[in-house]
């Protein structure tokens, strides 16, 4: 469902109405290739080689004034008077950053030995989503904390890119790699090509979307719904050139059946699949609670094991959950939906230093907010709306944000990204 008052506020009169009322004045996000230089910052002391990971971001240095991203290296801040160097750095800068434009915050890790290095480095996360809210116009703020600038390679480049046009407000932890992942592929644009890659509830929405961008990078997709979406499923299948598994989810031996329908093992296992019943808990009958239970969070437990354990996720293999910011900060007759999303996160900062130590395998998830689906377009309008301008970005996301940001993670550059829960929500106004 289009949104009319996005819309609305892109024409002469939209923006003068909504100026003169206080209302929101989203700015149309640009999902094509951005416009402009890139301006590299630094704050404190820094040791961090950046100038060649830059470069191959596709982004010329800025010349005009007028930049289409700032990247501050602020790894060197330890201290509250190297702090303020972030202040100066920025705030001559952060007006003329482009429309739809990026800000990304180079941090360090935290020192449990120096609380002062520890304590100015938690304070870059309050400053990142604080200006995140306040700098409008389509513009993206995030931090990556980092120690070796070759590992961050392709998360800076999805932050750097039209990629990330809904995300904002993250804070994103690159720590050692997995076996070799900083390689650049043979090919760049198919960086997934001679991989195979299985999405579930793939045959339609988000998932549909994920298996289109892991495709679109050269992914071998095996596109997994229940057999009542058998249609539709085999339909995207064979656009994408892929294959179709009618399967439930929830069945006791749906991790073995994956496995024998792989044969050669999986490179990217996405699980995307999951359902709503919502209710206030005072009227959630039990089958309301564990369906959604089932199909959310114990389906993903029962069949990641069981592939683990079978070996069927090849090393140097990418697991991508789909979370969602409902479990990260509740929503009112989403008790189920909220649990079994929240479990999503526990399960990948759990299972992540695991799976990387004994498989090589990295675990991450995404948490959509407000999306534009056929689901969300059956909400009512007064929530739909709130839904929308309950951002920072004041708009609902597309299927494709997610989709993005799931080959990002799924990249075999992004080894060094794991047991991340990456908010794809516009920087939503509630939660962390």
């Amino acid at each position: 469902m289009a949104d009319r008052y996005l819309s609305f506020t892109g024409t002469a009169p939209g923006r003068f109405l909504t100026r003169r009322l206080g209302l929101p004045q989203p700015a149309q996000l640009r999902r094509e290739a951005l416009t402009g230089g890139l301006l590299h910052l630094a704050a404190g002391k820094t040791e961090l080689d950046l100038a060649s990971v830059l470069d191959r971001t596709g982004l010329a240095p800025d010349t005009d004034g007028h930049p289409a991203a700032v990247v501050l290296d602020a790894t060197g801040v330890r201290d509250v008077d190297t702090l303020a160097g972030v202040h100066a750095a920025l705030h001559p800068v952060v007006r003329s950053v482009a429309t739809s434009g990026r800000v990304v915050v180079l941090g360090a890790p935290l020192d449990p030995a120096d609380h002062h290095q520890a304590a100015v480095q938690q304070a870059l996360e309050g400053f990142t989503r604080s200006l995140g809210k306040e700098i409008g116009r389509g513009r993206t703020v995030n931090l990556v904390r980092l120690t070796d600038a070759s590992a961050a390679e392709s998360t800076l480049r999805f932050l750097l890119s039209p990629a990330s046009a809904y995300v904002s407000g993250q804070v994103i932890e690159v720590g050692p790699a997995a076996g070799s992942p900083t390689a650049v592929p043979d090919d760049a644009e198919l960086p997934l090509a001679g991989r195979t890659a299985l999405v579930t509830g793939a045959a339609r929405g988000i998932g549909a979307a994920v298996a289109g961008s892991l495709a679109g990078r050269g992914a071998r997709v095996v596109v997994l719904d229940v057999p009542q979406a058998g249609q539709e499923a085999r339909r995207l299948a064979e656009r994408l050139g892929g294959t179709a598994l009618a399967l439930d989810i929830t069945a006791a031996d749906a991790g073995e059946r994956i496995a024998a329908a792989v044969p050669g093992g999986l490179d990217v296992l996405v699980h995307n699949a999951g359902i709503t019943r919502d209710r206030r808990l005072a009227n959630m009958p039990a089958e309301r609670w564990s369906s959604v239970l089932d199909v959310n969070l114990a389906s993903v437990l029962r069949t990641t094991d069981a592939l683990l354990a079978a070996g069927a996720v090849n090393r140097g293999g990418r697991i991508v959950a789909t979370a969602s910011i409902a479990g990260l900060a509740g929503n009112a007759g989403q008790t189920n939906y909220g649990a079994s999303k929240a479990g999503i996160a526990g399960l990948v900062r759990s299972l992540a230093p695991h799976a990387l130590a004994g498989h090589g395998v990295t675990v991450n998830a995404v948490a959509p907010g407000f999306i534009e689906t056929k689901m969300t377009a059956a909400v009512p309008l007064f929530i739909r709306e709130a839904g929308r301008r309950m951002n920072s970005l004041g708009q609902g996301g597309l299927p494709v944000d997610v989709a993005e940001t799931t080959a990002w993670l799924a990249h075999p550059a992004s080894g060094a990204v794991n047991g991340q829960v990456v908010r794809v929500c516009g920087q939503s106004l509630l939660g962390a």
